[in-house]
């Protein structure tokens, strides 16, 4: 496993930001860190880089110890936070020159910048300054940075935040690229994202972990189903209303209309049957797909 954590709890004065956390990263996967904001994603993260030490509990990566063996958990880390800090004043190449010494990559310096800006796309902005890119390229910088010592394992903290839609698309197309070869976990609220590009979801709520799937088994947890269906004119809500497992029929618009169910037991049968029994015309009936987003919601609320 890249990254296992037994045990791990975080406290801060009284607040408990992480309790009792437990979960493993395997290797060679992309791992989206899903939860609302205050949930404890940051601070897992900062735990797993060493930024901060847990209250509790134990993390090892690449299996060493980020209480007893720090310095080598930093050398298999990459890591890009939040914020990305940078240096403004300095260009891109002279940056990165400067990040590949405080790795003391030697006689590799030269040979990683040059991968790097290639990887990252940086080739037309690597003479500005960091000041004068926009945010995306300030991204990419900070992606190049992250990966410039080869780390096996990235961390990235909301890594297309602010971003306009080309930029994140390009970024998260990176992401795909990087984790091919690479131990990936990143935190986002965007849930598209999580679909696009993660193998697997870790999500977390007020400092607990209420499930760790795969991303395909992840829409499995949903606790509702929703029926599209339109009508070709007026319809007595209250008889869907009364349907067994129904809790809500909300209008859409014109004549359609979404029927909320209780689990996930298929009742388009019956729904056409109503239809049906009082002469309502059916013009479509659909059973909607069940996405990252509405799970977050439901699981979260």
């Amino acid at each position: 496993m890249s990254i296992v954590a037994k045990n791990l709890t975080k406290v801060y004065g009284e607040q408990k930001a992480l309790d009792n956390v437990n979960f493993e990263v395997k290797k060679g996967s992309v791992v989206g860190l899903l939860g609302p904001n205050g949930a404890g994603k940051s601070t897992i993260m900062k735990i797993i880089t060493c930024f901060l030490p847990p209250t509790t509990g134990e993390v090892k990566v690449n299996g060493f110890d980020i209480a007893t063996q720090s310095l080598e958990v930093r050398k298999s880390v990459g890591y890009l936070p939040e914020n990305n800090p940078l240096y403004y004043d300095m260009y891109v190449t002279e940056y990165l020159e400067f990040i590949a010494g405080i790795h003391r990559l030697g006689k590799q310096s030269k040979q990683r910048v040059e991968e790097m800006i290639a990887l990252t796309g940086l080739q037309p902005e690597r003479h500005k300054k960091i000041a004068a890119l926009s945010k995306g390229y300030k991204q990419r910088v900070g992606l190049a940075q992250a990966l410039i010592h080869n780390p096996e394992v990235l961390i990235l903290d909301e890594p297309t935040s602010g971003l306009d839609p080309n930029q994140l698309i390009e970024i998260r197309n990176l992401i795909i690229e990087i984790g091919k070869q690479k131990t990936v976990l990143f935190s986002t609220h965007i849930m598209q994202e999580v679909e696009a590009v993660c193998n697997s979801v870790i999500l977390l709520n007020k400092g607990h972990i209420i499930a760790h799937n795969n991303t395909q088994d992840f829409t499995n947890l949903a606790k509702k189903t929703t029926y599209e269906v339109e009508f070709d004119g007026n319809i007595e809500v209250e008889v869907f209303a009364k349907l067994p497992s129904v809790l809500a029929v909300k209008p859409q618009g014109g004549n359609k209309y979404h029927l909320e169910t209780e689990g996930h037991d298929d009742i388009r049968k019956l729904i056409a049957q109503t239809a049906q029994a009082h002469n309502w015309l059916m013009i479509s009936l659909e059973k909607m797909p069940h996405s990252i987003e509405s799970i977050f919601q439901e699981l979260t609320k």
